[in-house]
Protein backbone atom coordinates (compact mmCIF):
# COMPACT_ATOMS: atom_id res chain seq x y z
CA UNK A 1 0.00 0.00 0.00
CA UNK A 2 1.11 3.71 -0.95
CA UNK A 3 0.29 5.54 1.65
CA UNK A 4 -0.66 9.97 0.79
CA UNK A 5 -0.31 12.91 2.68
CA UNK A 6 -3.08 14.33 4.38
CA UNK A 7 -3.23 18.08 5.36
CA UNK A 8 -5.39 20.11 7.56
CA UNK A 9 -7.54 23.06 6.08
CA UNK A 10 -7.43 24.72 9.76
CA UNK A 11 -6.35 28.48 9.99
CA UNK A 12 -3.76 26.99 12.86
CA UNK A 13 -0.40 26.98 11.74
CA UNK A 14 0.95 23.06 11.27
CA UNK A 15 -2.97 21.35 12.31
CA UNK A 16 -1.71 18.11 10.75
CA UNK A 17 -2.01 15.37 13.79
CA UNK A 18 1.64 15.49 14.71
CA UNK A 19 2.67 12.13 15.28
CA UNK A 20 1.60 9.48 12.81
CA UNK A 21 3.51 6.70 14.05
CA UNK A 22 1.38 6.80 17.43
CA UNK A 23 -1.79 8.59 16.53
CA UNK A 24 -5.22 9.01 18.80
CA UNK A 25 -8.46 10.33 17.44
CA UNK A 26 -7.85 12.51 20.93
CA UNK A 27 -6.45 15.65 19.45
CA UNK A 28 -6.69 19.66 20.23
CA UNK A 29 -4.05 21.35 18.43
CA UNK A 30 -2.65 24.48 20.79
CA UNK A 31 -0.84 26.23 17.65
CA UNK A 32 -1.76 29.41 17.41
CA UNK A 33 -1.60 32.40 19.09
CA UNK A 34 0.28 32.84 22.62
CA UNK A 35 1.18 35.30 25.13
CA UNK A 36 4.43 35.49 25.88
CA UNK A 37 7.23 37.56 27.78
CA UNK A 38 11.02 37.89 28.14
CA UNK A 39 11.85 38.03 31.80
CA UNK A 40 15.11 38.66 33.78
CA UNK A 41 14.24 36.19 36.45
CA UNK A 42 12.87 32.85 36.08
CA UNK A 43 9.01 32.93 37.27
CA UNK A 44 5.73 33.22 36.17
CA UNK A 45 5.01 37.44 35.21
CA UNK A 46 2.46 39.22 36.35
CA UNK A 47 2.07 40.50 33.21
CA UNK A 48 3.13 39.62 29.45
CA UNK A 49 4.99 41.72 26.23
CA UNK A 50 2.71 40.61 23.15
CA UNK A 51 1.81 37.09 21.25
CA UNK A 52 3.23 35.27 20.08
CA UNK A 53 2.84 32.57 16.90
CA UNK A 54 3.35 29.29 17.81
CA UNK A 55 5.21 26.74 17.21
CA UNK A 56 7.75 29.57 15.50
CA UNK A 57 10.54 30.62 17.45
CA UNK A 58 10.89 33.94 18.79
CA UNK A 59 13.75 34.57 16.81
CA UNK A 60 12.22 33.50 13.10
CA UNK A 61 9.87 36.11 11.27
CA UNK A 62 6.85 34.13 11.14
CA UNK A 63 6.60 34.03 15.62
CA UNK A 64 5.71 37.70 14.86
CA UNK A 65 8.77 38.64 17.78
CA UNK A 66 11.56 38.94 15.79
CA UNK A 67 13.95 38.23 19.34
CA UNK A 68 16.78 36.57 20.39
CA UNK A 69 16.24 34.85 23.80
CA UNK A 70 19.49 35.45 25.53
CA UNK A 71 21.19 33.02 28.00
CA UNK A 72 20.68 34.89 30.77
CA UNK A 73 16.48 35.43 30.04
CA UNK A 74 13.72 33.59 30.57
CA UNK A 75 11.08 33.59 28.09
CA UNK A 76 7.47 33.36 29.00
CA UNK A 77 4.37 31.45 27.73
CA UNK A 78 0.88 31.72 28.51
CA UNK A 79 -2.54 30.69 27.08
CA UNK A 80 -5.97 29.21 27.94
CA UNK A 81 -7.87 26.35 27.20
CA UNK A 82 -11.36 24.53 27.57
CA UNK A 83 -11.86 20.91 26.96
CA UNK A 84 -14.40 20.05 24.14
CA UNK A 85 -17.40 18.34 25.93
CA UNK A 86 -16.45 14.74 25.92
CA UNK A 87 -13.22 15.42 25.35
CA UNK A 88 -11.89 14.09 28.45
CA UNK A 89 -11.67 10.60 28.95
CA UNK A 90 -9.81 9.75 32.58
CA UNK A 91 -5.83 10.89 31.59
CA UNK A 92 -5.28 14.30 30.13
CA UNK A 93 -1.90 14.72 27.67
CA UNK A 94 0.33 18.38 26.79
CA UNK A 95 2.21 16.77 24.29
CA UNK A 96 5.48 19.30 23.06
CA UNK A 97 7.00 18.20 19.64
CA UNK A 98 9.89 20.01 20.84
CA UNK A 99 11.23 23.23 22.90
CA UNK A 100 14.58 24.25 22.88
CA UNK A 101 16.27 24.08 25.21
CA UNK A 102 15.16 23.91 28.93
CA UNK A 103 11.01 24.53 30.12
CA UNK A 104 9.15 23.98 33.03
CA UNK A 105 5.07 23.54 32.33
CA UNK A 106 2.58 24.93 34.67
CA UNK A 107 -1.35 24.81 34.36
CA UNK A 108 -3.06 26.63 36.67
CA UNK A 109 -0.40 27.87 38.73
CA UNK A 110 1.03 24.33 39.26
CA UNK A 111 3.99 23.14 38.35
CA UNK A 112 3.27 19.77 36.49
CA UNK A 113 6.65 18.96 34.26
CA UNK A 114 9.85 19.87 32.80
CA UNK A 115 12.12 18.87 30.09
CA UNK A 116 15.58 19.36 28.64
CA UNK A 117 16.92 19.13 25.28
CA UNK A 118 15.98 21.51 22.78
CA UNK A 119 15.17 18.78 19.90
CA UNK A 120 13.02 15.71 21.04
CA UNK A 121 9.63 15.24 22.25
CA UNK A 122 8.49 14.80 25.23
CA UNK A 123 5.00 14.69 27.57
CA UNK A 124 3.13 15.89 30.67
CA UNK A 125 0.23 14.55 32.65
CA UNK A 126 -2.09 17.61 33.13
CA UNK A 127 -4.71 15.75 35.10
CA UNK A 128 -3.90 16.45 38.45
CA UNK A 129 -4.36 19.95 37.93
CA UNK A 130 -6.71 20.28 35.76
CA UNK A 131 -9.81 22.14 36.12
CA UNK A 132 -13.44 22.11 35.12
CA UNK A 133 -14.00 25.14 31.84
CA UNK A 134 -10.82 27.56 31.38
CA UNK A 135 -7.64 26.37 32.36
CA UNK A 136 -4.29 28.57 31.87
CA UNK A 137 -1.74 26.86 30.89
CA UNK A 138 2.20 28.19 30.95
CA UNK A 139 6.00 27.93 29.92
CA UNK A 140 9.00 29.03 31.05
CA UNK A 141 12.05 28.65 28.64
CA UNK A 142 15.88 28.92 29.27
CA UNK A 143 18.44 29.06 26.18
CA UNK A 144 22.03 29.56 26.35
CA UNK A 145 22.75 28.76 22.75
CA UNK A 146 26.75 28.52 23.80
CA UNK A 147 26.20 25.95 26.50
CA UNK A 148 28.85 23.77 26.87
CA UNK A 149 26.01 20.98 28.00
CA UNK A 150 23.18 20.50 25.16
CA UNK A 151 23.06 20.09 21.69
CA UNK A 152 22.81 23.43 19.42
CA UNK A 153 23.23 22.23 16.10
CA UNK A 154 24.44 25.27 13.92
CA UNK A 155 23.15 28.06 16.02
CA UNK A 156 25.38 30.75 16.78
CA UNK A 157 24.71 34.22 18.22
CA UNK A 158 26.69 35.93 16.30
CA UNK A 159 26.35 34.10 12.77
CA UNK A 160 27.71 33.76 9.93
CA UNK A 161 29.36 31.75 7.18
CA UNK A 162 27.66 27.93 8.34
CA UNK A 163 26.83 29.43 11.49
CA UNK A 164 23.13 30.39 11.96
CA UNK A 165 20.30 32.38 13.54
CA UNK A 166 19.97 30.88 17.14
CA UNK A 167 16.67 29.62 18.38
CA UNK A 168 14.23 29.06 21.54
CA UNK A 169 11.10 28.17 22.86
CA UNK A 170 8.53 26.07 21.15
CA UNK A 171 9.30 24.73 17.72
CA UNK A 172 7.40 21.94 16.90
CA UNK A 173 3.54 21.73 17.16
CA UNK A 174 1.88 21.17 21.02
CA UNK A 175 -1.31 19.63 21.34
CA UNK A 176 -3.64 17.88 23.98
CA UNK A 177 -4.66 14.55 23.89
CA UNK A 178 -7.28 12.29 26.21
CA UNK A 179 -6.47 8.43 27.32
CA UNK A 180 -8.62 6.25 29.46
CA UNK A 181 -6.18 5.39 33.07
CA UNK A 182 -5.43 2.08 31.23
CA UNK A 183 -3.90 3.39 28.21
CA UNK A 184 -0.86 2.18 25.93
CA UNK A 185 1.98 4.89 25.78
CA UNK A 186 4.40 3.68 23.09
CA UNK A 187 4.90 0.86 20.66
CA UNK A 188 8.62 -0.15 19.07
CA UNK A 189 8.35 -2.22 15.49
CA UNK A 190 11.26 -4.37 14.28
CA UNK A 191 10.53 -5.69 10.27
CA UNK A 192 12.48 -8.60 9.75
CA UNK A 193 12.92 -8.43 5.75
CA UNK A 194 14.69 -11.83 6.04
CA UNK A 195 11.87 -13.95 7.83
CA UNK A 196 8.84 -11.27 6.63
CA UNK A 197 7.98 -10.90 10.19
CA UNK A 198 7.52 -7.77 12.24
CA UNK A 199 8.10 -8.22 15.82
CA UNK A 200 5.53 -5.45 18.17
CA UNK A 201 6.58 -4.04 21.50
CA UNK A 202 3.84 -2.26 23.30
CA UNK A 203 4.60 -0.63 26.46
CA UNK A 204 1.32 0.68 28.22
CA UNK A 205 0.31 2.15 31.73
CA UNK A 206 -1.14 -1.12 33.12
CA UNK A 207 0.16 -5.00 32.33
CA UNK A 208 -2.66 -5.73 30.44
CA UNK A 209 -3.44 -7.80 27.06
CA UNK A 210 -2.68 -5.70 24.10
CA UNK A 211 -4.18 -6.50 20.40
CA UNK A 212 -2.54 -6.24 17.60
CA UNK A 213 -4.01 -5.76 13.81
CA UNK A 214 -1.41 -5.45 10.83
CA UNK A 215 -3.78 -3.79 7.70
CA UNK A 216 -3.31 -3.58 4.04
CA UNK A 217 -6.18 -0.96 3.96
CA UNK A 218 -8.81 -2.48 5.08
CA UNK A 219 -7.85 -5.96 4.71
CA UNK A 220 -6.48 -7.57 7.48
CA UNK A 221 -3.08 -9.15 7.25
CA UNK A 222 -2.12 -10.63 10.24
CA UNK A 223 -3.60 -10.46 14.20
CA UNK A 224 -2.12 -11.29 17.73
CA UNK A 225 -2.23 -10.02 21.28
CA UNK A 226 0.52 -9.76 23.65
CA UNK A 227 0.99 -8.72 27.14
CA UNK A 228 2.32 -4.75 27.61
CA UNK A 229 6.02 -4.81 27.63
CA UNK A 230 5.98 -8.38 25.90
CA UNK A 231 6.78 -8.74 22.07
CA UNK A 232 4.60 -10.13 19.61
CA UNK A 233 6.01 -11.64 16.15
CA UNK A 234 3.60 -11.05 13.37
CA UNK A 235 4.29 -13.19 10.23
CA UNK A 236 3.81 -10.63 7.75
CA UNK A 237 4.88 -12.46 4.44
CA UNK A 238 1.57 -10.94 2.84
CA UNK A 239 3.29 -7.21 2.67
CA UNK A 240 5.51 -5.91 -0.34
CA UNK A 241 8.72 -4.61 1.00
CA UNK A 242 9.39 -1.63 0.85
CA UNK A 243 11.85 0.34 -1.11
CA UNK A 244 13.12 3.71 -2.10
CA UNK A 245 11.59 2.85 -4.83
CA UNK A 246 8.48 1.29 -4.02
CA UNK A 247 7.46 2.55 -0.57
CA UNK A 248 5.17 -0.02 0.04
CA UNK A 249 3.41 0.75 4.22
CA UNK A 250 0.77 -0.84 6.23
CA UNK A 251 -1.47 0.05 8.81
CA UNK A 252 -1.20 -0.98 12.37
CA UNK A 253 -3.78 -0.72 14.87
CA UNK A 254 -2.93 -1.51 18.92
CA UNK A 255 -6.15 -1.75 21.52
CA UNK A 256 -5.87 -2.09 25.03
CA UNK A 257 -9.23 -1.90 26.61
CA UNK A 258 -10.79 1.23 25.25
CA UNK A 259 -7.70 2.70 24.59
CA UNK A 260 -6.49 2.90 20.31
CA UNK A 261 -3.66 3.72 18.95
CA UNK A 262 -2.95 3.52 15.20
CA UNK A 263 0.60 3.38 13.40
CA UNK A 264 2.81 1.69 10.26
CA UNK A 265 5.02 0.10 9.83
CA UNK A 266 7.15 -1.16 6.58
CA UNK A 267 9.20 -4.87 5.71
CA UNK A 268 13.02 -3.62 4.73
CA UNK A 269 16.43 -4.44 6.08
CA UNK A 270 19.39 -1.64 6.12
CA UNK A 271 22.46 -2.70 5.84
CA UNK A 272 25.83 -3.57 3.98
CA UNK A 273 26.95 -5.95 1.74
CA UNK A 274 30.68 -7.30 0.11
CA UNK A 275 31.13 -6.89 -3.77
CA UNK A 276 34.10 -7.93 -5.26
CA UNK A 277 35.89 -7.48 -2.01
CA UNK A 278 34.10 -4.27 -1.07
CA UNK A 279 31.81 -3.17 1.04
CA UNK A 280 28.50 -1.00 -0.11
CA UNK A 281 25.47 -0.13 1.41
CA UNK A 282 22.63 -2.86 1.10
CA UNK A 283 18.67 -2.26 0.96
CA UNK A 284 16.54 -5.75 1.51
CA UNK A 285 19.77 -7.79 1.02
CA UNK A 286 20.65 -5.96 -2.44
CA UNK A 287 23.53 -3.26 -2.98
CA UNK A 288 22.44 0.34 -3.74
CA UNK A 289 23.61 3.79 -4.05
CA UNK A 290 22.77 6.33 -1.85
CA UNK A 291 22.72 9.36 -3.76
CA UNK A 292 22.05 12.19 -1.04
CA UNK A 293 22.00 15.94 -0.33
CA UNK A 294 23.03 17.63 2.85
CA UNK A 295 19.73 18.51 4.82
CA UNK A 296 19.78 21.14 7.09
CA UNK A 297 15.99 22.11 7.56
CA UNK A 298 16.00 25.82 7.86
CA UNK A 299 13.38 28.02 6.55
CA UNK A 300 13.34 31.78 5.74
CA UNK A 301 10.26 32.85 7.64
CA UNK A 302 10.19 30.02 10.43
CA UNK A 303 13.78 29.06 10.82
CA UNK A 304 14.19 25.44 12.29
CA UNK A 305 9.62 25.36 12.04
CA UNK A 306 8.71 24.99 8.31
CA UNK A 307 5.79 27.11 6.95
CA UNK A 308 3.13 24.28 6.55
CA UNK A 309 3.37 20.62 6.26
CA UNK A 310 2.22 21.01 2.94
CA UNK A 311 5.64 23.00 2.31
CA UNK A 312 7.76 20.39 3.81
CA UNK A 313 6.14 17.79 2.15
CA UNK A 314 6.39 19.53 -1.36
CA UNK A 315 10.62 19.63 -0.91
CA UNK A 316 10.94 16.18 -0.52
CA UNK A 317 8.82 15.58 -3.20
CA UNK A 318 10.79 17.91 -5.56
CA UNK A 319 14.11 16.01 -3.84
CA UNK A 320 12.95 12.92 -5.24
CA UNK A 321 11.72 13.64 -8.50
CA UNK A 322 15.23 15.32 -9.39
CA UNK A 323 16.60 11.60 -8.55
CA UNK A 324 17.85 11.74 -5.47
CA UNK A 325 17.22 8.81 -2.91
CA UNK A 326 18.64 9.77 0.13
CA UNK A 327 19.32 13.31 2.89
CA UNK A 328 21.49 13.75 5.17
CA UNK A 329 19.77 15.61 8.06
CA UNK A 330 22.44 17.84 9.71
CA UNK A 331 22.62 19.07 13.65
CA UNK A 332 18.99 19.11 13.79
CA UNK A 333 15.72 16.56 14.71
CA UNK A 334 12.70 17.22 12.42
CA UNK A 335 8.88 17.23 13.77
CA UNK A 336 7.74 13.51 13.01
CA UNK A 337 5.78 14.26 9.88
CA UNK A 338 9.01 14.81 8.34
CA UNK A 339 10.18 11.27 8.80
CA UNK A 340 6.91 10.21 7.86
CA UNK A 341 7.06 11.98 4.59
CA UNK A 342 9.93 10.31 3.90
CA UNK A 343 8.74 7.17 4.66
CA UNK A 344 5.67 7.32 2.12
CA UNK A 345 7.89 9.00 -0.80
CA UNK A 346 11.23 6.45 -0.39
CA UNK A 347 13.71 9.21 0.58
CA UNK A 348 16.13 7.13 2.94
CA UNK A 349 17.85 9.27 5.60
CA UNK A 350 20.77 9.37 7.51
CA UNK A 351 20.53 11.06 10.80
CA UNK A 352 23.08 13.71 12.41
CA UNK A 353 23.15 13.47 16.04
CA UNK A 354 23.46 16.83 17.90
CA UNK A 355 26.63 18.27 17.98
CA UNK A 356 27.21 20.58 21.29
CA UNK A 357 30.17 20.77 23.75
CA UNK A 358 32.68 23.92 24.42
CA UNK A 359 32.86 26.12 20.66
CA UNK A 360 34.38 25.10 18.09
CA UNK A 361 38.19 26.25 18.33
CA UNK A 362 39.46 26.68 15.05
CA UNK A 363 42.86 24.20 15.65
CA UNK A 364 39.82 21.33 15.54
CA UNK A 365 37.55 22.65 12.67
CA UNK A 366 40.17 24.52 10.30
CA UNK A 367 43.86 23.12 10.94
CA UNK A 368 43.34 19.49 11.86
CA UNK A 369 41.45 17.91 9.03
CA UNK A 370 43.69 20.04 6.54
CA UNK A 371 47.24 19.55 8.20
CA UNK A 372 46.27 15.67 8.56
CA UNK A 373 46.39 16.25 12.47
CA UNK A 374 45.14 13.51 14.41
CA UNK A 375 43.34 14.37 17.50
CA UNK A 376 42.76 11.97 20.89
CA UNK A 377 39.07 12.29 21.38
CA UNK A 378 39.75 10.44 24.39
CA UNK A 379 41.75 13.82 25.60
CA UNK A 380 38.41 15.44 26.84
CA UNK A 381 39.77 19.17 27.58
CA UNK A 382 41.17 19.18 23.98
CA UNK A 383 37.76 18.11 22.54
CA UNK A 384 35.50 20.52 24.09
CA UNK A 385 33.99 18.16 26.25
CA UNK A 386 36.23 18.58 29.54
CA UNK A 387 32.59 18.38 31.54
CA UNK A 388 31.11 15.70 32.38
CA UNK A 389 27.63 16.79 32.65
CA UNK A 390 28.19 17.64 28.52
CA UNK A 391 29.03 14.21 27.59
CA UNK A 392 27.03 12.39 30.10
CA UNK A 393 24.07 14.48 28.29
CA UNK A 394 25.21 14.09 25.14
CA UNK A 395 24.71 10.77 25.41
CA UNK A 396 21.33 11.05 26.70
CA UNK A 397 19.99 13.21 23.71
CA UNK A 398 21.94 10.66 21.26
CA UNK A 399 19.46 7.74 23.23
CA UNK A 400 16.64 9.80 22.99
CA UNK A 401 16.99 10.70 19.11
CA UNK A 402 17.56 6.74 18.79
CA UNK A 403 14.08 6.21 20.78
CA UNK A 404 12.36 8.46 19.02
CA UNK A 405 13.04 7.63 15.42
CA UNK A 406 13.45 4.06 15.66
CA UNK A 407 10.03 3.20 14.32
CA UNK A 408 11.15 5.12 11.19
CA UNK A 409 11.06 2.85 7.88
CA UNK A 410 13.52 5.52 6.01
CA UNK A 411 16.42 6.00 8.70
CA UNK A 412 19.29 3.81 7.07
CA UNK A 413 22.22 5.58 9.31
CA UNK A 414 23.35 7.90 12.53
CA UNK A 415 25.97 10.12 12.41
CA UNK A 416 27.51 10.07 15.25
CA UNK A 417 29.68 13.04 15.14
CA UNK A 418 30.37 15.61 12.66
CA UNK A 419 34.25 17.18 12.00
CA UNK A 420 35.45 16.30 15.61
CA UNK A 421 32.43 18.97 16.55
CA UNK A 422 32.13 18.22 20.44
CA UNK A 423 33.18 14.02 19.41
CA UNK A 424 34.51 12.14 22.10
CA UNK A 425 34.99 8.48 23.11
CA UNK A 426 33.85 8.11 19.20
CA UNK A 427 34.94 4.09 18.91
CA UNK A 428 32.83 3.47 22.43
CA UNK A 429 30.01 5.61 21.98
CA UNK A 430 29.17 3.81 18.54
CA UNK A 431 29.77 0.99 19.82
CA UNK A 432 26.90 1.85 22.44
CA UNK A 433 24.19 3.18 20.06
CA UNK A 434 24.74 0.15 17.60
CA UNK A 435 24.07 -2.18 20.87
CA UNK A 436 20.94 0.15 21.17
CA UNK A 437 19.72 0.03 17.93
CA UNK A 438 21.96 -2.80 16.03
CA UNK A 439 19.21 -2.39 12.44
CA UNK A 440 20.99 0.68 11.45
CA UNK A 441 24.58 1.90 10.13
CA UNK A 442 26.94 4.23 12.08
CA UNK A 443 28.99 6.34 10.56
CA UNK A 444 30.97 7.07 13.96
CA UNK A 445 33.09 10.05 12.70
CA UNK A 446 31.86 12.15 9.46
CA UNK A 447 34.36 14.07 7.57
CA UNK A 448 37.55 13.42 9.49
CA UNK A 449 39.10 12.47 13.09
CA UNK A 450 38.43 9.00 11.94
CA UNK A 451 38.93 6.86 14.16
CA UNK A 452 38.66 3.29 11.95
CA UNK A 453 35.41 2.53 13.78
CA UNK A 454 31.93 2.27 12.36
CA UNK A 455 30.70 1.10 8.84
CA UNK A 456 31.71 4.15 6.97
CA UNK A 457 34.71 5.27 5.30
CA UNK A 458 33.22 8.92 5.44
CA UNK A 459 35.29 11.58 4.02
CA UNK A 460 34.38 15.71 3.66
CA UNK A 461 36.38 16.87 0.33
CA UNK A 462 35.10 20.83 -0.92
CA UNK A 463 38.69 22.61 -2.20
CA UNK A 464 40.37 19.43 -3.96
CA UNK A 465 39.32 16.69 -6.35
CA UNK A 466 36.35 14.81 -4.50
CA UNK A 467 38.52 11.35 -5.21
CA UNK A 468 38.31 9.68 -1.89
CA UNK A 469 40.21 6.47 -1.10
CA UNK A 470 38.40 3.18 -0.63
CA UNK A 471 40.13 1.66 3.04
CA UNK A 472 38.58 -1.91 1.45
CA UNK A 473 37.03 -2.23 5.47
CA UNK A 474 34.21 0.17 5.41
CA UNK A 475 31.66 1.32 2.91
CA UNK A 476 33.45 4.11 1.17
CA UNK A 477 31.17 7.53 1.46
CA UNK A 478 31.37 10.92 0.07
CA UNK A 479 29.26 12.87 3.05
CA UNK A 480 29.60 16.14 2.30
CA UNK A 481 30.99 17.98 -0.82
CA UNK A 482 30.54 20.44 -3.50
CA UNK A 483 29.19 23.28 -1.63
CA UNK A 484 28.62 25.50 -5.22
CA UNK A 485 27.70 28.71 -4.82
CA UNK A 486 25.58 30.92 -6.51
CA UNK A 487 23.16 34.16 -5.22
CA UNK A 488 20.18 34.38 -7.28
CA UNK A 489 19.23 38.50 -6.78
CA UNK A 490 16.02 38.77 -5.27
CA UNK A 491 16.18 35.93 -3.21
CA UNK A 492 19.23 36.57 -0.98
CA UNK A 493 19.14 36.40 2.92
CA UNK A 494 21.91 38.62 3.32
CA UNK A 495 24.64 40.69 1.41
CA UNK A 496 27.52 38.29 2.15
CA UNK A 497 27.83 34.84 0.37
CA UNK A 498 29.41 32.31 1.79
CA UNK A 499 30.32 28.45 -0.36
CA UNK A 500 33.62 26.96 -1.58
CA UNK A 501 33.28 28.28 -4.99
CA UNK A 502 31.38 30.52 -6.30
CA UNK A 503 29.65 30.61 -9.51
CA UNK A 504 27.72 34.28 -11.45
CA UNK A 505 25.28 32.67 -13.46
CA UNK A 506 23.23 29.83 -13.38
CA UNK A 507 24.28 28.59 -16.59
CA UNK A 508 27.95 28.48 -15.08
CA UNK A 509 26.60 27.07 -11.94
CA UNK A 510 25.15 24.24 -13.62
CA UNK A 511 28.07 23.51 -16.20
CA UNK A 512 30.05 23.42 -12.98
CA UNK A 513 27.85 20.98 -10.95
CA UNK A 514 27.72 18.87 -13.83
CA UNK A 515 31.81 18.58 -14.73
CA UNK A 516 31.58 18.14 -10.46
CA UNK A 517 29.81 14.32 -11.27
CA UNK A 518 31.44 13.60 -14.45
CA UNK A 519 35.02 14.54 -13.99
CA UNK A 520 35.37 13.29 -10.30
CA UNK A 521 32.03 11.50 -8.72
CA UNK A 522 31.05 8.86 -11.41
CA UNK A 523 35.37 7.95 -11.85
CA UNK A 524 35.24 7.32 -8.12
CA UNK A 525 32.66 5.10 -8.09
CA UNK A 526 33.86 3.45 -11.41
CA UNK A 527 37.45 3.10 -10.25
CA UNK A 528 37.65 3.15 -5.88
CA UNK A 529 33.93 1.74 -5.33
CA UNK A 530 32.45 4.73 -4.13
CA UNK A 531 29.26 3.97 -2.40
CA UNK A 532 27.77 7.10 -1.40
CA UNK A 533 27.43 11.16 -1.80
CA UNK A 534 25.92 13.83 0.10
CA UNK A 535 26.06 17.07 -2.18
CA UNK A 536 26.36 20.12 -0.06
CA UNK A 537 23.71 21.48 0.22
CA UNK A 538 19.52 21.23 -0.35
CA UNK A 539 19.13 25.22 -0.08
CA UNK A 540 21.11 28.19 1.15
CA UNK A 541 21.04 29.21 4.36
CA UNK A 542 21.26 32.43 5.45
CA UNK A 543 24.90 33.99 4.33
CA UNK A 544 25.52 30.31 2.85
CA UNK A 545 24.61 30.45 -0.85
CA UNK A 546 25.40 26.85 -1.96
CA UNK A 547 22.00 25.69 -1.78
CA UNK A 548 20.48 23.42 -5.36
CA UNK A 549 17.45 25.87 -3.57
CA UNK A 550 17.50 29.49 -2.42
CA UNK A 551 16.19 29.82 1.23
CA UNK A 552 13.47 30.66 -0.33
CA UNK A 553 13.12 27.52 -2.38
CA UNK A 554 13.46 28.73 -6.07
CA UNK A 555 15.14 25.98 -7.99
CA UNK A 556 18.77 27.45 -9.52
CA UNK A 557 19.32 24.33 -11.35
CA UNK A 558 16.72 22.39 -14.20
CA UNK A 559 15.07 19.76 -12.54
CA UNK A 560 15.84 17.64 -15.39
CA UNK A 561 19.74 18.34 -15.49
CA UNK A 562 19.60 17.00 -11.99
CA UNK A 563 17.51 14.02 -12.94
CA UNK A 564 19.82 12.92 -15.78
CA UNK A 565 23.09 13.41 -14.02
CA UNK A 566 21.29 10.88 -11.01
CA UNK A 567 20.23 8.76 -13.53
CA UNK A 568 24.11 8.81 -14.95
CA UNK A 569 25.49 8.42 -11.66
CA UNK A 570 22.97 5.12 -10.66
CA UNK A 571 24.12 3.38 -14.23
CA UNK A 572 27.43 4.00 -13.02
CA UNK A 573 26.99 1.93 -9.73
CA UNK A 574 25.41 -0.44 -11.83
CA UNK A 575 28.45 -0.69 -14.44
CA UNK A 576 30.66 -0.52 -11.22
CA UNK A 577 29.04 -3.60 -9.72
CA UNK A 578 28.76 -5.67 -13.18
CA UNK A 579 32.73 -5.65 -13.86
Amino acid sequence: MIFTPEFSESALPLAEYPRPQFRRESYLSLNGEWEYAFLTEERLPDAYDGRILVPYSPESPASGVLRVLRPEETLAYRRTFTLPEGFFRGRLLLQFGAVDQRCRVFLNGQEVGHHEGGYTPFEVDLTAALTAGENTLCLLVRDDASSPIYGRGKQRYRPGGIWYTPQSGIWQSVWLESTPQEALTSVRLLPSFRERTLAVTPEATVAGEVTVTALDGDTVLAFGSVAAGETLTLDVSACIPWSTAAPHLYRLLLTLGDDTVESYFGVRSHGKIEVNGKQYFAENGQPIFYNGLLDQGYWREGLYTPPSARAMYEELVRVKDRGFNMLRKHCKLEPALWYYYCDILGIAVFQDMMNGGERERPHRLVLAPFLNLRLNDENYASMGRADPASRAFWLHEAEAVQDTLYNCVSLVLYTVFNEAWGQFDAVRNTAHLRSRDPSRLYDHASGWQDKGAGDLCSRHIYFRPARPKNDGRRILALTEFGGYSYAMEGHTFTERTFGYRRFRTPEALAEAYARLFRREVIPAILCEGLGCTVYTQLTDIEDEQNGLDTYDRVEKLPRELLARLNAEVAAAFRQHLSQ
